[in-house]
């Protein structure tokens, strides 16, 4: 019954979504195309529902000869005027509405990661990927800043030693236990962190959402 309802709820909002956000979209992809050379959208390939191979739509953010790791930090030299802006406001991630709407993610559950990063937690994965991948969750809302709070000098690294295990946690807590109360508090959650500016801690061990006092915490702190 959960599931039925988790999928009503995920075409009804992707789907109204995609019709009222229409002309924000529109805007976006002109701003896009005067902003630099180059197409309006990529694909970021991610391990998907199951294991399935995920082609995750995105606006494009970086210039069209961008080169270098997946992983995007503060003041990233790749990125278009216009793509710093997106990566502040998330709006890169709404062509993802599209997926939702295919079934091939939802509005909450864990967020889609890299194929290389997928196989270091294989067994924690197996879980991961019993659920259909979010537009938002936990980790979305724990790592909110997260090109702020990575190291520049070694951005990967510092991901897969500091940022990546605990992303994993969270959305194995997610995976393991899905709640469609739960699905609720984090979209609320996302309203707040995104729409409000307010950071959101998540504790990792119940899932519980709280303001967070302070800013988010350096690489440093998460070194």
């Amino acid at each position: 019954m959960r599931v039925v309802v988790k999928r009503t709820i995920d075409l009804i909002v992707a789907g109204l979504a995609l019709v009222v956000l229409a002309p924000l979209f529109l805007v976006i992809a002109l701003l896009i195309v005067l902003d630099s050379p180059g197409p309006v959208f990529y694909r970021a390939d991610r391990v998907g529902f199951r294991g399935r191979p995920l082609r995750m739509l995105k606006f494009r953010k970086m210039r069209p000869d961008a080169s270098g790791g997946p992983l995007t930090v503060a003041g990233d030299e790749r990125l278009t005027r216009l793509g710093g802006w997106l990566v502040r406001t998330k709006l890169d991630e709404l062509p993802q509405l599209w997926h939702v709407l295919r079934g091939e993610m939802s509005l909450v559950g864990p967020r889609p990661e890299s194929p290389g990063f997928v196989e270091r937690f294989r067994t924690d994965y197996d879980v991961i990927l019993g659920v259909r991948p979010g537009l938002t969750g936990f980790t979305q809302i724990a790592f909110a800043r997260e090109g702020s709070i990575l190291d520049p000098r070694d951005p990967g690294g510092h991901y897969v030693r500091a940022l990546l295990p605990q992303k994993v946690a969270l959305d194995r807590l997610y995976g393991s236990r899905p709640s469609t109360r739960r699905d609720l508090q984090i979209l609320l959650a996302t309203i707040v962190t995104l729409v409000f500016r307010q950071p959101v801690a998540v504790n990792r061990a119940t899932g519980a959402l709280t303001r967070r006092h302070g800013g988010p915490p350096s690489h440093k702190e998460m070194s």
